[in-house]
């Protein structure tokens, strides 16, 4: 049976390894333990995993800057796609955005992404081709 629980520190191993084991999903040391430990801290009750019979299928990872969501790091184990689980996990972080008053939402997808950015589209989801993301990194770690 599955089930939709808000994401605890607790499930980090598993997540990280669903995350890590998911093809196009970039992870970087800022996914760390005590980093994701932090981010749901400062962003309770807006990340999520899916557990089947008490196995963790899929997770989401959602934050705000009290503006705008930003939905990252959604993963469905390939054994349980094409199930609606991607869907209930994105609707239960725009439920509990809603919640919060924060009705606009963004993500980002890796250029390549040719079934993410398919998928996001089916949920209603659009490109934004007017803008262009820019990144700064203070770190000498370039994998941050």
């Amino acid at each position: 049976m599955l089930t939709i629980r808000e994401m605890d520190i607790s499930d980090y191993d598993s997540v990280i390894k669903l995350w890590s084991d998911t093809e196009n999903l970039s992870l970087r040391d800022a996914d760390s333990r005590e980093n994701i430990k932090q981010y749901l801290k400062r962003n309770s009750g807006l990340s999520f995993v899916a557990e089947w019979d008490k196995e963790i299928v899929g997770a989401v990872l959602v934050g705000t800057d009290g503006r705008r969501g930003y939905l990252q790091h959604l993963a469905v184990a390939p054994e349980y796609r094409k199930q609606g689980i991607g869907q209930a996990l994105v609707g239960k972080t725009i439920q509990a955005l809603n919640n919060i008053g924060i009705a606009k939402t963004h993500l980002f997808v890796l250029s390549d992404n040719v079934g993410a950015q398919s998928f996001y589209q089916s949920l209603g989801w659009y490109p934004r081709d007017e803008i262009r993301m820019f990144s700064f990194n203070s770190s000498v770690n370039l994998n941050i």
